[in-house]
């Protein structure tokens, strides 16, 4: 087998090869990018579902150049515009057209990334070319006016049965010994992460040139929730504080996942309402502690969240539940993201009247989308006059008429 990745050798070469129904509206507004009003197109969408395959997808098939720009990488004002702002104007060296493609604009958060987002809105405005965006989640205020100024294009998570043909064309091509459990177990486990299921095929087939299902039990994201495991039974079995406060010192989890993992299985380990009550409080005040942080930036405050969320739930109990337990996965961030994808037409509606009339987007949201709502719903000709002056796409368009 060769170095090259897979998800390089095998990322969709057209559109036609792009699982994403939204291909075609990104299609559109780059070819009709000179009469677009949109400064810049942001595809929004969970992680590996093709949101930057699909731009290289379409540069291929349009013999277009891709100058990529990760947001994480470039973190303020100076190196942004040192790296983007000429070569948005300038065109490529064989004279061909290009898109400016800013990957992961959610990474630019934080004091450290001062200037970053009027950097990147700065670009989109003076560039002589197509700006794409890509992002998880633009719920943030801080994406405010980038949301107000572009066309939001909604990426959906990749179903199992996607992945699946995927894997099994892959293992195909590679002539990977394979059989369909295994690779629908894969892709299962991927939860609509294309990139993922194929970086784990390559993984676990490199050697063999085979894959069996003991193999994909014992991926990495496997052992990472046994570790998760053991620090909850520190915490929620154990009785020695120091043990509990050192329970998440191994694991290879963000604190506030870990209290998240916490959340979700506390009622099924603390049996009594005082007991619940209090470890809920020791949360709660972690909480209170990570907006401090987002606020103020004020780092030296982890080590409160810490000890808040595993001694601070671990002295919270008199005696421990000695009955077994199966610890789920938090439900929570799966809603969270349902909810902003829900929600997300309804943001980038609110932000387009918000700049036409010059009110707050709180304002345009609750003053003036209901009405709006009643105009699609009873006049055709008014409606297309707003979709117009607004620049409505039209998933925007549908949502006002249901």
């Amino acid at each position: 087998m060769s170095g090259e990745t897979w998800t390089r050798k095998y990322a969709p070469k057209s559109g036609k090869d792009v699982m994403q129904g939204a291909y075609l509206t990104l299609k559109e507004y780059v070819l009709g990018y000179r009469k677009q009003r949109a400064k810049a197109a942001i595809l929004q969408g969970p992680t590996g579902c093709g949101k930057t395959s699909s731009v290289y997808a379409l540069a291929n098939e349009l013999g277009y150049e891709v100058l990529e720009l990760n947001a994480s990488d470039f973190r303020n004002e100076d190196a942004i515009e040192s790296i983007a702002g000429s070569a948005s104007k300038q065109l490529s060296i064989f004279g061909r057209g290009k898109i400016i493609l800013i990957d992961e604009i959610d990474g630019v958060s934080g004091q450290q990334d001062r200037g970053g987002m009027g950097a990147i809105l700065l670009i989109a405005e003076k560039s002589s070319f197509p700006v794409i965006m890509t992002a998880n989640d633009l719920s943030d205020k801080k994406f405010q006016a980038l949301r107000r100024k572009s066309l939001l294009i909604l990426y959906e998570a990749l179903t199992y049965q996607q992945v699946y043909a995927e894997l099994k064309n892959i293992c195909e091509c590679e002539s990977i010994t394979h059989d369909e459990q295994t690779l629908k177990k894969l892709a299962l486990r991927a939860k609509g992460d294309l990139r993922g299921a194929i970086n784990d095929l390559q993984a676990l087939s490199q050697a063999t040139r085979s894959i069996s299902s003991q193999d994909v039990d014992e991926l990495s994201d496997r052992d990472r929730e046994a570790s998760i495991t053991e620090a909850l039974l520190k915490i929620v079995k154990g009785t020695d504080i120091k043990v509990a406060a050192s329970a998440f010192e191994n694991v290879g989890e963000e604190l506030d996942k870990c209290a998240m993992w916490i959340d979700e299985n506390l009622p099924y380990e603390y049996l009594h309402g005082k007991e619940l009550k209090k470890a809920y409080d020791s949360l709660s005040r972690a909480d209170v502690f990570t907006g401090r942080i987002r606020r103020w930036q004020h780092w030296r405050f982890l080590v409160y969240i810490n000890a808040l969320i595993s001694a601070g739930v671990a002295i919270s109990k008199r005696e421990r539940n000695r009955s077994v337990v199966q610890y789920k996965q938090p439900s929570r961030p799966l809603k969270i993201y349902i909810a902003n994808s829900k929600y997300a037409k309804k943001h980038s509606i609110a932000d387009k009247i918000a700049e036409k009339t010059k009110c707050s987007s709180r304002t345009a949201m609750h003053g003036y989308l209901p009405y709006m709502k009643l105009i699609f719903a009873n006049s055709i000709e008014a409606a297309d006059a707003i979709s117009e002056e607004l620049e409505l796409s039209y998933d925007e368009k549908e949502w006002l008429r249901r």
